[in-house]
């Protein structure tokens, strides 16, 4: 019966819990099928999972999806959002009211798009431009679950292949450099947006999402933050079964700049950035990188119930690798170690391939833990 569960969610969208499951496209985000299959083999209905880098929350979706109580922690806010509403979506009325809200006021910005840079006059047609200035100023996405859930489909679709979101072509889980995009628009001869209703488009895509009904997920939920500080405020008497993560690789990717246009949907700058924040952007410091992940598991470990599993996937490169497998040693001692590795041959389909990247990855690798 559970595996006949975890088919009709990781194979076609024929459940709610299967049409949320994939919810927010992400770059390097969790695979569901594999969330599914460790959350099976390792945890059972009641128990709770810890997710220190929860990313879209792919792990706490596939535990409350299968019974379990998840409590995951994320520092980026698109992933944030994602899991927030994934978890717990708003009424689909609530959402349809206020998305026709939003769309009736967008007039209010006629101006200020003609103040915006090339690269969003190229992206995206007046009426879109109009939508999501007054959508971006007047959404209260951290703290109104109805305005979270709007806010988290608009960014869904806010730029991806051409006719399937709002904006020119873009891929979907990175966002493209604006001088690289907007010379790319322009050589491929597409310098005019696409004429799009913003209304009708996001209307249609409400009412697929919703159309199976709600997801029914166990208590779980998401913090927004950092999980070296979010950590020490859990409640120490709560007992976590399964430890469930995916800490971000040395100096592979910053997945603040490969989200800079969702961000700026939520109200940062109109342009790429690199994060001055902690632990938001690329980690080249290894000192950093080790006391980050020092810090986190060795917080979790006070979480964990004695006879729990710890089950990492992390990057096969030297430090990455070492720096997990040391820390992880030493914050949980008595636990005995099995690695699995993952490698990439040429047949597998990475993200990494979609942006044209062909080279052969070292792979990946999965630490399990067990008493």
């Amino acid at each position: 019966m559970v595996k006949t569960k975890i088919k009709n969610i990781i194979k076609g969208f024929k459940t709610p819990e299967a049409r949320w499951a994939r919810f927010g496209p992400y770059y390097a985000m969790f695979p569901v099928d594999f969330a599914f299959d460790v959350i099976n083999k390792y945890s059972k209905r009641g128990d709770h999972i810890l997710d220190p880098f929860a990313g879209r929350s792919t792990s706490i979706y596939a535990g409350g999806a299968l019974g379990r109580h998840g409590l995951g922690i994320e520092i980026n806010p698109v992933g944030w959002l994602y899991g927030k509403v994934k978890l717990n979506p708003a009424p689909k009325q609530d959402v349809v009211d206020r998305l026709y809200e939003i769309y009736d006021k967008r007039n209010y910005y006629n101006r200020a798009i003609k103040k915006l840079p090339e690269f969003y006059r190229i992206c995206y047609c007046d009426d879109v431009l109009k939508f999501l200035l007054f959508a971006r100023k007047n959404l209260d996405w951290k703290n109104d679950d109805v305005d979270s859930t709007l806010m988290s489909i608009i960014l869904v679709f806010l730029h991806a292949k051409l006719g399937e979101g709002l904006s020119n072509q873009m891929r979907m889980t990175k966002s493209m450099g604006m001088n690289y995009s907007v010379e790319w628009w322009k050589a491929n001869n597409m310098s005019s947006p696409p004429d799009v209703n913003p209304l009708k488009l996001m209307l249609k895509k409400i009412n697929w999402r919703y159309e199976k009904g709600m997801p029914k997920i166990a208590d779980s939920s998401v913090l927004y933050g950092d999980s070296t500080i979010e950590l020490e405020n859990i409640n120490a008497e709560k007992k976590f079964s399964l430890l469930f993560t995916s800490p971000p690789y040395y100096s592979i990717t910053d997945y603040h700049a490969d989200q800079w246009l969702r961000l700026w949907m939520l109200g940062e700058e109109d342009k790429p950035k690199i994060s001055s924040v902690k632990h938001k952007g690329r980690f080249f410091n290894k000192k950093n990188y080790y006391d980050l992940l020092d810090n986190v598991f060795g917080s979790s470990s006070k979480l964990m119930k004695q006879d729990s599993v710890i089950y990492i996937r992390t990057d096969k490169r030297e430090f990455t690798l070492n720096t997990t497998r040391e820390i992880l040693k030493k914050h949980f001692p008595h636990h005995k170690e099995r690695i699995l590795y993952k490698p990439i041959t040429k047949s597998t389909k990475t993200q990494t391939k979609l942006f044209g990247d062909k080279s052969l990855k070292p792979g990946e690798v999965d630490i399990i833990l067990k008493r």
